[in-house]
């Protein structure tokens, strides 16, 4: 590697290679903090099942972010005669089918890619490693699906989004846990700083000056159109009055989640590119794009995103050599707003960060935990009965071993509740 690790990604690669050296698969969640070094870690893994004679999956929630990982693999495997490939659904069918011929030879080492990886026709000579990128995004049944294109494959799950580490026990109970939690020694602290209106005219004039120096801006906003009802900033909105006043001697720019993914991909390689100086948007940007050069995040209406996803937005600056910062401008007096706003400017660590945010919102919004399949808890609380919780895991692990279809006389009740909250849904 061109750089030395930290000590935790080297802890990190022994609890890895004992697991992908074990006579049974790897299930391992890998969480770290923004730029860490996760990829570093993916790197060395895949070498290591390359080398051993198997094939690497990697997949990951956006192309621009497989197009990264692509980069990234290559620049470190090429030398080794590893050979990367990247399948997204941008590609033209020829090159789709050139790929999956390729693939199912043993030709291609390392494929990289969305859930275009999951397709029937995507087919693997000998699948040995699989590797997904922000976990949240996918499913368990898609991770189920990468997996079932190889007999039992080591599977390396990789998150940004700190979740407590009793928390992810709970959340992943079927993955052991490894944890990067120290930041390599050249990466940027991040000064953050949580502003009112009446500093709205400093602020600008703090990204012209940056600007001016050859840096770039993330702007972010809560919602894509006007909405009367709800007073948050819109990205076409702010967009149009940036462009044609407030930085109208400037390239200006916008994105949302409505635009097709080949325009956002578009629009962010050109970012990327210096070709736009300020990037509004809304939180698309949150998933794991590198511009180096970018080293201002300004979020708007900052009061109404969760903590996680102000730490997850700040992680998009500071990841060059330019000092970076993020300034969160929100609106309200109330204790809790500012109580959350303190807790950003004190500090960087996500995981901190993410303890406090479970403690001020509960679990449900913390997880949006309708995109879990999770219920909502009616009684217990994540956060104060966490141990409670942790021994009813166990028992529940139980069960499952010892009647896991639940079959046996004493677990009749419990099989009927199981199938009233969840249906047909869940595959025991």
């Amino acid at each position: 590697m061109p750089f030395k690790l930290t000590k935790a990604q080297t802890k990190v690669l022994e609890e890895i290679d004992n697991d992908m050296e074990s006579a049974k698969p790897m299930n391992r969640l890998l969480q770290g903090d923004v730029g860490c070094g996760k990829t570093a870690v993916s790197i060395i893994a895949s070498y290591k099942a390359v080398k051993s004679g198997y094939q690497v999956a990697i997949m990951a929630p956006t192309a621009i972010l497989a197009k990264q990982h692509l980069e990234n693999f290559r620049k470190m495997l090429e030398q080794f005669n590893i050979n990367c490939e990247l399948l997204v659904s941008g590609i033209t069918k020829k090159q789709k089918e050139d790929i999956q011929e390729r693939l199912k030879t043993g030709q291609i080492d390392i494929l990289i890619g969305t859930h275009a990886l999951l397709e029937d026709n995507v087919e693997f000579k000998n699948l040995g490693f699989v590797v997904t990128d922000e976990q949240h995004r996918f499913g368990v049944r898609q991770r189920a699906k990468i997996s079932s294109k190889g007999t039992n494959p080591d599977v390396l799950v990789m998150t940004a989004t700190p979740i407590p580490r009793t928390l992810a026990l709970i959340l992943y109970g079927d993955l052991d846990i490894s944890i990067i939690n120290e930041l390599p020694p050249n990466r940027q602290k991040i000064d953050t700083f949580a502003v009112t209106q009446n500093m709205e005219d400093r602020v600008n004039n703090f990204i012209k000056t940056q600007i001016n120096e050859g840096r770039q801006a993330y702007i972010v906003c809560p919602l894509v159109e006007e909405n009367e009802e709800i007073e948050a900033k819109s990205v076409l909105e702010l967009a149009e009055k940036y462009k044609t006043q407030t930085f109208k001697d400037y390239k200006v720019e916008y994105m949302h989640g409505k635009l097709k993914p080949a325009e956002k991909d578009a629009i962010m390689e050109n970012f990327k590119n210096g070709e736009i100086d300020i990037l509004i948007s809304t939180t698309v940007i949150e998933v794991g794009v590198d511009v180096p050069n970018a080293n201002i995040m300004v979020i708007e209406n900052a009061e109404r995103f969760g903590l996680a996803t102000l730490h997850q937005l700040r992680g998009r600056v500071g990841r060059g050599k330019y000092k970076s910062y993020c300034i969160l401008k929100y609106k309200g007096k109330s204790d809790v707003i500012k109580q959350r706003m303190e807790i950003m400017t004190k500090t960087n660590d996500g995981f901190v960060v993410s303890e406090k945010d479970l403690e001020l919102r509960g679990s449900g919004e913390f997880f949006g935990t309708k995109q879990h399949g999770l219920p909502e808890f009616k009684i217990a609380n994540l956060f104060e009965d966490i141990e409670t919780l942790k021994s009813v895991q166990s028992v529940a692990i139980k069960i499952i071993e010892e009647d896991p279809k639940l079959e046996s006389e004493k677990n009749v009740r419990l099989k009927k509740q199981v199938d009233s909250k969840f249906g047909n849904r869940i595959e025991i």
